[in-house]
């Protein structure tokens, strides 16, 4: 399975009153590596429902399980990768991890959906986005057994 990372500054202004990056901004750092990801994929632009219809999707969850404090000012990179792909929805798979070691600051998953842009009800993701996505699947790999 392939994954899609980046790295991150982490700022003062990140930092809570004990120089710890604030909880909150772990998701901040979440939605900056989604978003790299999606311009990796080709998704750079402007955003075109009919060119692009799995483009029009929102949020259903975040969750973020916080293992070891990020402590003052420096880089962190994150990792981001598709834990499922079910019919109409898409769980991401987010670690947040220092430069120099495979170990977790933090992990976390983001859940979206595809929905109609004009009922706005779930719709199922379409066959090349399916495609799109296949190497970045964990539970392709899940499936097969490796």
């Amino acid at each position: 399975m392939r994954f899609h990372e980046r790295t991150h500054g982490v700022y003062f202004d990140d930092l809570d009153a004990f120089q710890i990056l604030h909880n909150a901004r772990y998701l901040l750092l979440f939605e900056h590596a989604i978003g790299s990801f999606w311009r990796h994929m080709g998704w750079g632009g402007a955003l075109d429902f009919n060119e692009n219809p799995d483009q029009y999707h929102l949020v259903r969850s975040n969750h973020i399980e916080y293992l070891r404090p990020v402590r003052g000012t420096g880089e962190v990179r994150v990792r981001v990768w598709v834990e499922r792909l079910g019919r109409t929805s898409l769980t991401f798979g987010l670690r947040v991890m220092p430069l120099d070691e495979d170990v977790d600051h933090a992990r976390g998953e983001r859940v979206i959906v595809r929905v109609d842009p004009l009922s706005q009800r779930p719709t199922e993701w379409t066959a090349e986005f399916r495609g799109l996505l296949a190497p970045y699947r964990q539970d392709l790999d899940d499936d097969e057994g490796g």
